[in-house]
């Protein structure tokens, strides 16, 4: 941690959340009374096939929606809107296309009503962090996927947050960068110890990044399974397969059961 990051942990909590969606005269729920606890400066997934609820968890702690029952909190406060204490990443980087490197992650401090300099001396230590000091003055269209997605890395860590949610972040890259990407969060992570939900369809990414992995189904949290060993993870080992496979076991029951809900 460098002598001006002042990230600290803070835990996530959701109680009995429920959101539902009206459309056409008919309701979904995207999350029923679902329950969640992630601690300080966790790195916390959540894997489950699309339409189990995470998205919606995502918005909902990120401020973009409110719940309709239940209460979602960063620390002491509940989550009423968005705001600068959460910083989101997601799966396209969505820089102003107009703007350099520096200037999108200067960009994304303007509501810290720091100067101009100190913007710019941040976005620059931001930059250097995440190995793009060289790259500072490119526009995004100079840029590769992987090199943008450091860039919007960089933007959200800027803003020095309590909770960082990753939404996808890596799932448009090819193998290669996206496992540069992944070594890049477990440093950032190891090094800043934010508190950080990230959104995955994959169950090796989560296992490769995470403290904590939440299988999801039918808008609710099915099982939480705990990650013990050290990084860098050996994807090889019997410990990595084996729990790899009873996720995978969890969340194809997940869709059994759901089949069988519906029918």
């Amino acid at each position: 941690m460098t002598a001006t990051d002042t990230t600290t942990s803070t835990p996530v909590t959701l109680d009995r959340v429920t959101k539902e969606y009206w459309q056409k005269g008919r309701c979904t729920t995207a999350l029923d009374e679902c329950t969640l606890e992630i601690a300080a400066g966790e790195f916390f997934s959540l894997l489950g096939p699309s339409g189990t609820g995470k998205t919606t968890l995502l918005n909902l702690l990120a401020g973009f929606e409110r719940p309709d029952s239940g209460t979602v909190r960063v620390g002491d406060r509940e989550v009423r809107t968005a705001g600068p204490d959460r910083a989101v990443v997601f799966q396209a980087p969505t820089l102003y296309p107009w703007l350099t490197a520096a200037g999108n992650v200067a960009e994304g401090l303007r509501h810290l009503h720091l100067s101009r300099r100190d913007r710019k001396a941040r976005a620059l230590q931001q930059l250097s962090e995440v190995g793009l000091e060289h790259a500072a003055g490119r526009y995004p269209h100079q840029m590769s996927g992987g090199m943008a997605q450091r860039v919007g890395i960089a933007r959200a860590l800027a803003m020095q947050p309590d909770v960082l949610v990753m939404d996808e972040p890596f799932a448009a890259l090819d193998a290669y960068v996206r496992r540069e990407m992944q070594e890049l969060a477990v440093r950032l992570q190891q090094e800043r110890q934010v508190t950080t939900l990230f959104v995955t369809h994959s169950i090796e990414e989560a296992l490769v990044l995470s403290d904590r992995i939440a299988t999801m189904a039918d808008g609710q949290v099915t099982e939480i399974f705990e990650v013990d060993s050290p990084h860098p993870r050996d994807v090889t080992s019997s410990e990595f397969n084996h729990l790899r496979r009873a996720i995978a076991d969890r969340i194809e029951a997940g869709v059994r059961a759901e089949r069988e809900r519906v029918r």
